[in-house]
């Protein structure tokens, strides 16, 4: 048998997700086996020398730097993993598809729909391969929703619900940071409802048109370390969007940053001829669904929400820790970045790429467009 290829990592930005990519690519040989390559630690960027000496010291990088060009720059790397805040995406991103690397990008793709387009546009230029991190797709109990919907489980759908909600905000104290800021991109709707919108599309396809409504009920928040000094917030709090399908579904997605009482909760419905899913992030071993064709005599028959209970049934070569085990938020991004360490040794491209990154950017910058003109927003823009 030969020697393993290997996929040598080049980490921008290790901060809290750096960390989380860091983890994923340190457990893929343990939770994988076999594992198609061998995946190599090589370089990170930070943006101190004490983060960039962590990282060595804490994961393993052979090397560091605070520059990230340095990194991108190094022979000796095969990807660059982009973990930095969104208005450095762009320029990251666009320098390591110049020299050649494959990408890794955490969401957003972007902080507008024209840096997502030419993004695209580089990436299908320079011939390597190109990932999001839409995790959410790598939920087992939402890889059987997938399932079930192709094979027409649901029939004609009618309708949909989602919402993703977080309450870190809820205390206007809390300090001024890049995800309050313009430069972000957007609030809510970028932090959270760019999964939830990615996670519909895979579902259920492409949108038609768009009406939405955000709301920024903080106003303004005192700089870290001067809580005397407050500064005005300029992205949303909460945003509620309402979208049509391409095939007619009519549904709607709430993201919120402050919706006191829940930590991750996103909650997703969808509504057919035939059938019914739902799914709590809160509750992620099972996927509940309904089929409309059980017996409903006598005294309820059949009916009801069943559970099916996907629990941690990945595919081989998935080998820890086992099917049966209680799932969580991490084991997703580790299922998301060993489907792209599988994709760069088949030399076979797949989802959810810059593609899909550029059409959710296109959906949130719809929303915004609707939400400022108070009007329903058609979609592909032009």
């Amino acid at each position: 048998m030969g020697a393993l290829p290997e996929i040598r990592i080049g980490l921008i930005g290790y901060g809290f997700i750096g960390k989380v990519h860091t983890l994923a690519y340190r457990s893929l040989p343990l939770i994988y086996d076999p594992m198609p390559a061998r995946v190599r630690l090589v370089g990170v960027s930070a943006a101190t020398r004490e983060s960039v000496q962590k990282a060595i010291d804490q994961a393993g990088y052979e090397f560091g730097s605070t520059d990230w060009r340095e990194v991108i720059g190094r022979e000796d790397i095969d990807v660059i993993d982009c973990c930095v805040p969104n208005h450095l995406h762009y320029e990251v991103v666009m320098a390591a598809l110049r020299a050649g690397k494959h990408v890794y990008c955490d969401k957003p793709l972007a902080t507008n729909l024209a840096q997502a387009r030419d993004m695209l546009a580089e990436a299908r230029r320079s011939g390597v391969q190109h990932r999001m991190t839409f995790h959410l797709r790598f939920v087992p109990a939402l890889m059987r929703a997938k399932q079930l919907v192709e094979e027409g489980f649901l029939g004609q759908v009618f309708s949909f619900r989602a919402c993703y909600l977080h309450s870190g905000y809820v205390d206007p104290n809390r300090p001024m940071s890049w995800r309050l800021e313009a430069t972000a991109g957007g609030g809510a709707l970028v932090d959270l409802g760019s999964h939830v919108l990615d996670l519909l599309r895979y579902l259920l396809g492409d949108f038609a048109e768009v009406f939405a409504v955000t709301e920024t009920f903080i106003k303004e928040r005192p700089l870290p370390g001067q809580p005397e000094r407050r500064v005005a917030v300029t992205v949303d709090d909460l945003v509620m969007l309402t979208l049509r399908t391409v095939d007619g579904a009519l549904g709607s997605v709430e993201a919120s940053r402050l919706a006191t009482g829940t930590n991750d909760d996103m909650r997703l419905e969808i509504y057919g001829q035939r059938g019914a899913l739902r799914f709590s992030l809160m509750d992620p071993n099972w996927l509940h669904v309904f089929d409309a064709r059980d017996p409903e005599a006598p005294f309820g028959g059949n009916r009801g929400f069943k559970a099916i209970e996907s629990v941690q049934r990945y595919p081989a070569p998935a080998v820890l820790p086992g099917p049966k085990f209680a799932i969580g938020w991490l084991r997703y991004h580790i299922a998301s970045q060993f489907d792209f360490i599988s994709s760069l040794v088949k030399g076979q491209p797949g989802p959810p790429d810059f593609e899909d990154g550029m059409r959710v950017q296109e959906i949130m910058e719809a929303a915004y467009r609707s939400a400022r003109d108070r009007r329903w927003v058609a979609l592909p823009l032009s």
